[in-house]
């Protein structure tokens, strides 16, 4: 039912991919709609938050139409590291300082939210490679460790599920040093639980068209009418579900998202006595608490996914695209760096996709004009926050009063703080992280 996308060749001979390392395409599309139709409600985007409102509003008896301007799945969803994480984005100590009364609830909505995706893997019987060995925040450096210790109180202290551990006591690789254990959640395939979704959607009574662009929405005292390409859609309500692709409709709030590009490298297979010589005896997911983090996680297939690192920005219309060699030789550089033994391991493979950034650095809800609603759940954390806030705004739409994690992240009106991120500004965030990391290097 799947094919493997096509791919080029980059930096140092790997094979860069425009789709996803994690599963091929879909060769059973789904309709494109043409003409005229009418619904309760049109979900705009089939990624993770727009197949789990779908089918959660199907549930509660909604006439539901989804429309997806790619195939469910094509975007970010397919394309990320595959870690259920039950954390929020951004520094703790940050967090504390910025939303101190609102941190608990915060951190309540991202540990339910982790759970709830992974309950929900569960109850559709998606086959995903879950594993739920909880991830780590794992230092490099004597400064990071003190900096992920306090963190770990003040998670704590607002009622994580986290820990403070040892990198070598806990089975990390000799190159980390320790850091917060998020014992929930874990480690999964994406592209298996987006393309998972896509089957629970397509034999739900969601009426469901890929390959369907929609090019404006009008809201109405009674309605909102989408305009696709090829015709249009009369719903009572509409709830935009567009992540990084939100900014291509007029009708998304002004600064609501930036997108930016994030990258993955696949590696050759590890023999396992190599991978456990370096100290890595326990399967976890590892983040480091770089200003612009590193990811590092061992795979079903026996190889090393890494990742991140560096960010792009967009310039103009979002779409498909390859990874960028610079990158992608940076990526490959801080490998070595993080597992020096590893050094004649080659890379292989390379991708990555948009994913949406708030300038508050926290998932957000809200009605962007009347009878349109927007739910944004990712900042890095959409694996865990998209279903579940996607669910939460679907049952709110089915006459549920509002859920307190909802209300957490609703935004009673649609104003949103100019964008912090730019191509400078994530260029001297880079440039400080290895700043960082060379004097590090010197002092050990």
């Amino acid at each position: 039912m799947y094919d493997v996308a096509a791919s080029g060749v980059g930096f140092a001979g790997v094979a860069y991919s425009a789709f996803s390392g994690w599963a091929g395409r879909p060769s059973d599309f789904a309709p494109m709609l043409e003409g005229e139709i009418t619904c309760d409600i049109a979900v705009v985007g089939g990624g993770y938050a727009g197949m789990a409102a779908a089918l959660r509003l199907a549930e509660r008896g909604a006439d539901v139409v989804l429309l997806e301007s790619g195939f469910c799945g094509w975007g970010g969803s397919s394309r990320n590291a595959g870690y259920l994480s039950n954390a929020l984005a951004g520094d703790p100590q940050m967090l504390n300082t910025l939303y101190a009364r609102r941190l608990p609830g915060l951190v309540r909505y991202a540990d339910r939210a982790a759970r709830f995706t992974e309950e929900l893997i569960g109850r559709l019987a998606i086959d995903c490679d879950y594993e739920p060995t909880g991830n780590v925040i794992a230092a490099v450096s004597p400064g990071q460790l003190r900096r992920t210790e306090r963190n770990a109180e003040i998670l704590r202290g607002a009622g994580a599920d986290v820990e403070f551990v040892e990198g070598r006591d806990f089975g990390l690789p000799e190159s980390f040093l320790g850091g917060v254990f998020e014992r929930a959640g874990g480690l999964l395939n994406p592209g298996a639980f987006a393309l998972g979704l896509r089957d629970a959607l397509l034999a739900s009574g969601v009426r469901t068209y890929e390959r369907t662009a929609v090019r404006a929405i009008e809201p109405h005292a009674a309605g909102a009418v989408v305009n696709v390409t090829g015709g249009r859609v009369r719903a009572e309500r509409v709830v935009l579900a567009t992540n990084a692709y939100s900014r291509d409709l007029a009708i998304t709030p002004r600064w609501m998202v930036t997108p930016v590009w994030t990258s993955l490298v696949e590696t050759e297979p590890v023999a396992p006595e190599r991978l456990a010589a370096t100290g890595w005896t326990r399967p976890t997911g590892i983040i480091t608490p770089h200003t612009i983090l590193e990811n590092y996680r061992p795979t079903p297939r026996g190889t090393i996914m890494f990742g991140t690192r560096r960010l792009r920005t967009a310039r103009g219309a979002l779409g498909a695209r390859e990874p960028d060699d610079a990158v992608v030789a940076d990526l490959v550089r801080g490998f070595h760096e993080r597992f020096p033994s590893l050094s004649d391991i080659a890379p292989q493979r390379a991708w990555g996709g948009w994913i949406a950034m708030t300038s508050s650095l926290l998932p957000v809800a809200g009605e962007a004009a009347k009878n349109v609603f927007y739910a944004i759940g990712c900042n890095g954390h959409g694996l865990a926050q998209s279903p579940y806030l996607g669910t939460l705004v679907a049952d709110r739409l089915a006459g549920d009063r509002m859920h307190e994690d909802l209300a957490t992240v609703w935004r009673t009106r649609p104003r949103f703080a100019p964008p912090v991120l730019s191509a400078p500004t994530l260029h001297a965030a880079w440039t400080i992280d290895r700043i960082s990391d060379r004097l590090n290097r010197r002092r050990t």
